[in-house]
């Protein structure tokens, strides 16, 4: 008795958990049942997407491998977020992965929806050898400048993580630490170590920014996390500024003289 088009359907589903059965396979590509082709054409479409993406996760540890055939295992790749808004913390991420870590689809983090970062955050999480996290407050900015400010982030983000690293690999920054290291122009979508930093800084100062948006709710900052949109602007000029502003930003530089 043939299959029900239900139970071809769970059977589909679970073919990424176990051997795959040619035999079936070629059954359902000859069943004329228009439901079954549909599901079967689903099914390759599928397929196809998740070797795209383990083949560019596979590129996107070139990096990491490299470095472990010369035996460095401790691999922290380094990312900041939050160098362009006016308002809160530049936040940088040091991640360690370990060696065996997989996550297809893994990429830069403004590359993926919000709902994507939040996953990825949890699996990178839970998954990591460990996570450092670094802050320079829009003070420091101020006092620095946010070129140095992020590079003052990252070297707390590195100082914060709980095992040592041998190796940073960074988003086209360098870092004062004595610690070996490679810059990495878009690195975020080069290496899968950057890009696992690159996700838990912006989920970190995104959540940062969604309860400063509690705090202060006539800025709005949970819907534009400091950034210089129209709503913050108008804000700015209503209500003038608050510590979390960078004074030394244009336009904030006008209200902070006033």
């Amino acid at each position: 008795m043939a299959k029900t088009i239900k139970e071809i359907e769970a059977i589909l589903k679970d073919l990424d958990d176990r051997a795959i059965d040619e035999n079936f396979l070629i059954e359902i590509k000859n069943d004329e049942r228009k439901g079954v082709q549909l599901l079967y054409k689903k099914w390759l479409k599928e397929q196809a997407e998740r070797r795209k993406l383990k083949e560019q996760f596979v590129k996107m540890s070139s990096y990491e491998n490299d470095l472990r055939n010369n035996n460095i295992h401790r691999i922290a790749g380094i990312d900041e977020a939050g160098r362009g808004p006016l308002a809160g913390p530049v936040v940088a991420a040091a991640v360690i992965l370990k060696n065996d870590f997989f996550l297809p689809g893994l990429n830069d983090s403004k590359k993926l929806t919000e709902k994507k970062r939040e996953l990825f955050y949890q699996y990178i999480e839970t998954h990591a050898l460990c996570i450092g996290i670094g802050i320079a407050t829009a003070k420091e900015i101020d006092e620095l400048n946010i070129y140095q400010a992020s590079k003052l982030a990252m070297v707390r983000a590195v100082q914060n993580l709980s095992i040592k690293p041998e190796y940073l690999l960074i988003d086209a920054m360098e870092v004062p630490l004595s610690i070996p290291q490679t810059s990495i122009v878009k690195g975020d979508s080069k290496s899968v170590s950057i890009a696992a930093a690159s996700i838990i800084a912006k989920v970190t100062r995104d959540r940062y920014m969604k309860d400063l948006g509690k705090r202060y709710p006539q800025y709005g900052f949970e819907t534009h996390m400091g950034y210089g949109t129209n709503q913050h602007l108008k804000a700015i000029e209503t209500f003038g500024i608050i510590s979390e502003h960078r004074s030394s930003f244009a336009p904030v530089k006008e209200y902070a003289k006033s």
